[in-house]
C-alpha cells in the first residue's frame, strides 16, 4: 500500500514567491502537478504509458485547502496517491508538509483521461485499473473536488494568451489562470490577505492569442470568477478562492 504514495521535496525559491515571500497559490499548484505526474510514471499510467493506449492526462477539477502561508525558503514535502475512480473521473489526493511535519495544506482533484484523437474521455485498460482504487479509503480531504457553476458578474480583465503562458502541450497551462485571478486584486489587498482556499474547474483549452475576459462575483470572503473565450465563444475556466 504504501508503494502507491509517492512523497517529492521542494525548496521554496524567490521565483516561487509574491512580493511578500508567501508561495503563490499557482507555484503550489505546480508542485502538485508535478507531484503527480512523477507519482503517475511511478505507477505505469505517466504520460508516456498513456501514448501507447492513445490517452493523455487533462486536470479537470482542483480542490486546494492552504493553512498557513509557506515561506520563501522553506522546504516542504508533497505526498500524493491516485484515490478512486468516479464515473470519468480519476481522483488524486494531497497532502503538503513543512519541515517539521506539520500538515500546510491539503488537496483533493479530478483528472479526465482523454483520447487523442476524439478528444474526448477515454478509459484504461482494465487490467490497470486497480491501482486507481487501491487507497479508496484514504484521503487528504472527505469531500470531491468542487464543481463550480456559472456566475453573474462584471468583466474585470481581459487578457490575451501570450508565448510564456503556453505549455508542451500547446495550450494555456494551468497554473497561469491561477495567476489571473490573483492579478484582479491589487497590492494592498495581498499585503493584507492570503487564501485559505481554492478551487478550480478546467473548463476547455485555450490557445495561443486567444482572449479570456475574467468576470468576478464577491460575497464577503469569498470571490469567483468565470474566463470566458471570445474566439471560441466557451467558457475556459471557472475558480473561487476564499480568504
Amino acid at each position: 500500500m504504501s508503494s502507491t504514495k509517492h512523497k517529492a521535496c521542494y525548496a521554496i525559491t524567490s521565483a516561487d514567491t509574491d512580493m511578500f515571500s508567501r508561495l503563490k497559490t499557482s507555484s503550489l499548484t505546480n508542485f502538485l502537478i508535478q507531484s503527480a505526474i512523477s507519482s503517475a510514471e511511478e505507477l505505469g499510467f505517466g504520460f508516456s504509458d498513456l501514448r501507447k493506449e492513445n490517452l493523455f492526462w487533462v486536470l479537470n477539477r482542483l480542490t486546494i485547502e492552504i493553512y498557513r502561508p509557506i515561506k520563501w525558503s522553506e522546504k516542504i514535502e508533497v505526498e500524493t496517491w491516485p484515490k478512486n475512480v468516479e464515473r470519468i473521473f480519476y481522483l488524486r489526493d494531497f497532502i503538503v508538509r513543512d519541515e517539521h511535519q506539520n500538515i500546510v495544506a491539503k488537496a483533493t482533484s479530478a483528472w479526465l483521461a482523454i483520447d487523442l484523437k476524439s478528444k474526448r474521455p477515454g478509459n484504461f485498460n482494465k487490467d490497470k485499473m486497480e491501482v486507481f482504487t487501491r487507497l479508496k479509503n484514504i484521503q487528504a480531504l472527505d469531500y470531491a473536488p468542487e464543481k463550480l457553476g456559472e456566475i453573474n458578474g462584471l468583466t474585470i480583465n481581459e487578457v490575451t494568451s501570450s508565448y510564456f503562458d503556453i505549455d508542451l502541450n500547446k495550450h494555456v497551462t494551468s497554473t497561469r489562470y491561477i495567476d489571473w485571478m490573483m492579478d484582479s486584486y491589487g497590492i494592498d489587498f495581498h499585503e493584507k490577505n492570503y487564501p485559505k482556499s481554492l478551487s478550480i474547474n478546467y473548463m476547455k483549452e485555450a490557445m495561443l492569442n486567444e482572449t479570456i475576459e475574467i468576470k468576478t462575483q464577491s460575497e464577503s470572503q469569498t470571490h469567483c470568477f468565470e474566463g470566458y473565450n471570445k474566439q471560441q465563444e466557451k467558457v475556459a475556466f471557472r475558480g473561487k478562492i476564499q480568504f
